[in-house]
């Protein structure tokens, strides 16, 4: 009776949290069996570390989103990542047009560019830039979830984003 009562929690849980989660994850990806695929493995690291869930450090979504940006910072480092071929997302695409496959293409490309770069940084500065881009938090949500004063997010994001900007000119 117990186990069960521990698996219709943790499938709440899920259930509650999923779409949010996909939807953190697939801006950052920009490709939905990705993202998809993603997100079932946070879910699955949230479920096996949940007894680690300390609720005077932090709430729960910010912690479930720590876990999904250390997944995706993870991903992005990943060998299988840094070879995945670019053909493979043309050849998936329905050619509706070559305009649209060409845009496609570029935004996707100017997303891995970014990620290539965001990888660079050390581990706060990429919570900072994935939690302002791809969660849109406030400068103060994310002093709070990470515990530091807001003027250091501050410099810490306008410093990032310059050298991103200036990596990014430069491709």
């Amino acid at each position: 009776m117990q186990k069960s009562a521990h698996e219709e929690s943790a499938n709440q849980l899920v259930k509650h949290y999923y779409k949010e989660i996909f939807a953190f994850v697939y801006k950052q990806v920009m490709d939905e069996q990705e993202a998809l695929d993603l997100t079932q493995e946070v879910c699955i690291r949230m479920l096996q570390s949940i007894e680690n869930y300390d609720a005077g450090k932090a709430s729960f979504r910010t912690w479930l989103y720590r876990i999904a940006t250390n997944h995706c910072i993870d991903y992005f480092r990943s060998k299988s990542y840094k070879t995945e071929s670019r053909i493979d997302y043309i050849e998936d695409q329905d050619v509706e047009s070559t305009e649209n496959v060409l845009e496609g293409v570029l935004k996707k490309e100017q997303m891995e560019g970014l990620q290539a770069v965001l990888a660079r940084f050390d581990q706060d500065t990429q919570f900072i830039v994935r939690y302002k881009l791809f969660l849109e938090q406030s400068f103060r949500e994310i002093a709070v979830s990470l515990n530091v004063p807001e003027s250091s997010v501050k410099t810490k994001y306008y410093k990032a984003i310059r050298t991103i900007r200036k990596e990014m000119e430069e491709r």
